[in-house]
This record gives C-alpha cells, structure tokens and sequence, in this order.
C-alpha cells in the first residue's frame, strides 16, 4: 500500500476514534477506566506507591487514545478571588472524569471529600475513586456524583 493511501486511512481512523471518544459519557468512561485499571493492577499488584499507579494507568489511557491530563491544576474561586492552592486532579479523562488514585490501607471519609472537592471545583459530574492496595481493585473503586451541578 502506498505511502499516501496509509496516511489518508490512518487519518480516518484516527478521526473516528477521535468521534467516537467525545460522545462518550461519564458513565462509558467510568467503565472503560476500571477495566484499563484492572489491568494495571492485575500486572502490578497492590503495595506500590500512588504514583506508580498514575503512571502506568496514564500510560494506559494514553494508548487507548483517550484524552487525559495528569495533575491537572485546579483553582480555587471565592466570591471574586481566584486562590491558585495547589489543588490537583490525579487524572482527568476527556475533560470529564475525574480520577483520584490511591494507595492506602483502607479509604476513608477524608478521601471521598477530596474528591467530591474536586468535581464541585471544576464542575465535573462524576469522579472515580481507587485504592489500589487492595487484593481485588474492584473492593476499592468507588463512584462519586457531583449532585451539586450549575
């Protein structure tokens, strides 16, 4: 096949992808992530550091061509003061879904805070929790819903 023909095809697919990546929603999003999480964990196991775990689930979205930003900085506005704090998002996937990452004994209720901060500060409707030092990632994944949207 000819230079020119592969590139135009490679284009195309890309484009689709592209297409078919933005009408997903959270809940698509939500579903794909947990299962290139598990993935990583099944590979890695639990005991590791946060941010080895960022890492190779960056990595992961990355590959499947998803848009994600990772330590996306979010500002903290009052009344008409923008208060840069340092806040920031582990992974944030097609500018929708928010992902925390953890590796800790067991989540706790200052957890699940932090991000449900995050969402309510960059009005994202749902986040994904994850301790990733556990037997079984799924027993530590946990949904989050911004109900407080503008």
């Amino acid at each position: 096949m000819g230079l020119y023909l592969k590139n135009i095809l490679n284009h195309k697919v890309h484009k689709a992808n592209t297409q078919s990546t933005q009408r997903m929603t959270e809940n698509d999003l939500a579903y794909k992530i947990i299962g290139l999480a598990v993935e990583v964990h099944n590979a890695l196991g639990p005991g590791l550091l946060e941010s080895a775990y960022q890492e190779c689930l960056y990595y992961k979205i990355n590959k499947e061509g998803l848009e994600v930003q990772k330590e996306k900085a979010i500002p903290l506005i009052y009344e008409e003061v923008k208060l840069d704090c340092g806040y920031r998002i582990d992974l944030l996937v097609e500018n929708k879904l928010v992902i925390e990452i953890k590796s800790v004994e067991t989540l706790n209720d200052i957890h699940l805070a932090q991000t449900l901060t995050y969402l309510k500060l960059g009005n994202y409707k749902l986040g994904l929790l994850m301790n990733f030092n556990t037997l079984l990632l799924k027993s530590g994944i946990k949904r989050i819903i911004n109900g407080n949207l503008s």
